[in-house]
């Protein structure tokens, strides 16, 4: 045998050096015993793959210690921008058309992963081309393979498979091993073209009776979502009282509201809202729900309200042609869907693109609103979208001069120049509300607004790191929730502090709020919310299992394959 190189002999220096960092980093990725077996096994699985193509021992070690660090970046780049780890289900998601959102709301993110990638490329290239180990015969390779996976399926079943790891998705730990379990779960291959549905018991649960309203006149809902918006009390930081009135309106009731994302995929949020379901029972669907849901699900909030006389519409701070919104909100019982390119004048569409002022679009939304209650007595529902304090938050979108105050009391409160930059354009909103509260308020209409936060946003990381907090794996998916009653007679409505809510509970406690009465379908639901109401999904309320039985039972929510 040749002797070896002089790439070859250095990299053999710092083979054990190697070893010892990727068990630190396995160790450092896991932090969990219990899950630790699984990780090594599926160490010695990439060894023993590998060793079919190497041949020799050291090249299958060293490179299989560079696919655990791969992966294990790349699952903490993701748990950085989600909330969530990364998952084999993720990956069909880089050819989904989200590539290009990536590079312009995270160019930092995408140059490290880029830089990342060429570095380990470079290590797997010098690993192949400077090692000349001895090769071992193809019997004892093959042996070793059938060992190791052996050992990897007793570890997988030792350690319960993949249900552990959707209890953790969101803690900080098992960020490799939550990876390999995705990869041997069947469910991440069987139900990959369908929609998978993983909360459901085989047990139907029956329906509680329907609840009859309070009321005879029935009162206009408007839902708004805003984009991006947090209550920053949540990190110990302090509000002005314009920002305090908004997110804790003092005639409202409000409270914190527990969401299924972070940092992105507002839409989630959305079908929960919708649905009164949590997109995370649909595990590696939830991001296509508004495509592969499309005719899916009954019952939804808008078809409850249209069964009750309501005219319904949607307002979208997006174009018609955004993602399938057009189509999915038809099929959920939406008659009327309006896109910021069908706003008509005075509105500016191309200046709005710039910046997606909530000060330009809310006053088109309501609008739009006011002229459809001049077209009848129907009651009517309108459900708005908003974008504007969606990342990323290093660049200025208020106008120079505007939201200076805002600026100084967020930097006075915290010196992280993107926590000011959210804050100015929370400032912009508060006062757009106001604003538009005064002018339905005037209109001697009755009026039920829902407002809330769909997500945070990933600028949060910083606020995390500059305050130096504890993880909790819960607060970042915490955001707001407050509901304000205009026009309404006295005593029909109570205002204060509310209880921790889950966003799949929003609109039945919409309708409740408003003394509409509820079918049965919702009225069980609203049975499940002192037992789940602040966690839906997390819940392991054996009712709400059976519950979506009965829904699938139904036809209200339907699992079948698409003809």
């Amino acid at each position: 045998m040749a002797a070896p190189s002089l790439t070859g002999r250095f990299i053999r220096m710092i083979l054990i050096p190697i070893l010892a960092t990727t068990i630190a980093v396995i160790w450092f990725a896991e932090r969990s015993i219990a899950q630790l077996g699984l990780a090594l096994a599926a160490y010695g699985v990439f060894t023993t793959l590998l060793l079919i193509v190497t041949a020799d021992i050291e090249r299958a070690l060293l490179l299989a210690s560079l696919l655990v660090i791969a992966t294990t970046l790349a699952s903490l780049v993701k748990y950085s921008h989600s909330g969530l780890k990364l998952i084999v289900t993720d990956l069909p998601l880089l050819f989904a058309g989200t590539t290009p959102f990536f590079f312009t709301q995270y160019p930092l993110a995408v140059a490290g992963v880029a830089a990342g990638t060429v570095v380990l490329f470079a290590a797997a290239t010098a690993t192949v081309l400077g090692i000349d180990g001895e090769a071992l015969p193809l019997a004892a390779r093959l042996t070793l393979l059938c060992a190791a996976s052996i050992c990897l399926m007793v570890a997988w079943a030792a350690g319960g498979g993949n249900a552990p790891f959707q209890l953790i998705a969101a803690e900080r730990r098992c960020f490799f091993s939550a990876f390999i379990a995705s990869l041997l779960d069947a469910r991440s291959w069987v139900k990959f073209g369908g929609l998978d549905f993983s909360d459901i018991a085989h047990e139907p649960l029956p329906l509680m009776d329907a609840v009859p309203g309070r009321i005879a006149d029935f009162p206009d809902i408007i839902v708004i979502q805003h984009e991006s918006i947090f209550d920053p009390r949540l990190y110990g930081l302090p509000v002005d009282p314009a920002i305090d009135a908004f997110l804790s309106p003092p005639d409202g009731w409000h409270g914190r509201l527990n969401v299924d994302i972070f940092g992105g995929g507002s839409w989630q949020s959305e079908f929960s809202v919708l649905t009164g379901l949590s997109s995370a029972s649909f595990g590696s669907s939830a991001y296509y729900l508004f495509k592969r849901g499309v005719g899916r699900f009954r019952n939804s909030l808008p078809d409850a309200l249209t069964a009750l006389g309501y005219k319904t519409a949607l307002a979208s701070s997006c174009r018609r042609s955004f993602l399938n919104y057009d189509q999915f909100y038809a099929a959920v019982g939406m008659s009327e869907r309006i896109f910021t390119d069908d706003l008509p004048p005075p509105f500016d569409l191309a200046r709005f693109e710039t910046t997606h002022s909530d000060a330009q679009f809310l006053p088109a939304a309501i609008a739009t609103h006011m002229a459809g209650i001049s077209d009848g007595a129907a009651p009517r529902f309108l459900y708005a979208l908003t974008n504007f304090n969606h990342g990323p938050h290093n660049r200025r979108l208020t106008s120079p001069g505007q939201s200076d105050d805002a600026r100084a009391f967020a930097h006075a409160s915290l010196a992280v120049p993107h926590y000011a930059e959210y804050y100015a354009r929370l400032e912009e909103t508060a006062a757009t509300w106001k604003q538009v509260r005064h002018e339905l308020s005037a209109h001697q209409r009755p009026t039920l607004i829902v407002h809330y936060g769909d997500h945070q946003p990933v600028m949060i990381r910083r606020i995390e790191a500059k305050l130096k907090l504890p993880p909790d794996p819960r607060r970042q998916f915490r955001t707001f929730y407050a509901v304000e009653a205009l026009n309404f007679e006295p005593g029909r409505f109570r205002a204060g502090r509310g209880a921790d809510l889950d966003i799949a509970f929003l609109g039945t406690v919409a309708l409740q709020l408003a003394g509409l009465p509820l079918d049965r379908i919702f009225a069980t639901r609203a049975s499940l919310i002192d037992q789940c109401g602040d966690g839906y999904f997390a819940s392991v309320s054996e009712r709400k299992r059976r519950f979506h039985r009965t829904l699938v039972d139904l036809g209200a929510i339907n699992l079948a394959e698409p003809s």
